[in-house]
């Protein structure tokens, strides 16, 4: 099973998918974790690049190297995993790509979502669940770390990401299942557990 959690910075996917992984493990489940962009070598080094506040990065560029990143993870670590019957918990995946780069930075759904394809071989999560928070209450769950390049852009950009994730939630109505992540970790955890019937 490929299960990703979605949403904006700030929103508290880290936190839940680390939470539902050990959830899991406790059941007995071989759980891998992933997270993007990053989890392979390649991907590590397209992270710093990506998130770099001192790179400025085209949206075309970005998008193709996010594209690229997965590309890696999904060949190295996800395909693996789910061949030895693992499951695999991703703290992003495509649907992150579709509103950041396909709304967002205004490149397109539909040609967001064709450029991985390729790179994933198709390869799509069995649930995604998407985390939901007023992009206002998502600044201020950051705290005082300092932000990265993408933490960075203007509260009109995180509202388009917003939007993004709500056009990617109607495209895929089947696999995206929206939590309400407001409130203590354990109450969302057990939305997202319903929401996912895990």
């Amino acid at each position: 099973m490929f299960i990703s959690f979605e949403g904006l910075d700030g929103c508290g996917k880290t936190t839940q998918a680390a939470m539902l992984a050990a959830a899991l493990e406790l059941e007995g489940r071989t759980v891998v974790r992933v997270r993007e962009p990053g989890g392979t070598p390649i991907g590590e080094r397209i992270r710093e690049l990506l998130l770099d506040g001192d790179s400025v990065i085209g949206g075309a560029a970005e998008a193709l190297l996010y594209a690229a990143a997965r590309a890696q993870l999904v060949d190295q670590v996800i395909l693996p995993a789910l061949a030895r019957g693992e499951v695999v918990v991703a703290d992003r995946f495509i649907d992150s790509s579709l509103a950041y780069q396909g709304v967002a930075r205004g490149l397109g759904l539909e040609q967001v979502l064709q450029a991985n394809e390729l790179a994933t071989g198709g390869l799509m999560p069995d649930i995604t669940l998407l985390l939901e928070l007023p992009p206002e209450l998502a600044a201020a769950r950051r705290g005082d770390t300092p932000p990265d390049r993408i933490e960075s852009e203007s509260d009109g950009f995180h509202a388009a990401v917003a939007e993004g994730f709500a056009a990617a939630a109607a495209r895929f109505p089947e696999r995206i299942h929206v939590v309400d992540a407001s409130g203590p970790p354990r109450a969302v955890l057990a939305r997202v557990r319903e929401a996912a019937n895990l």
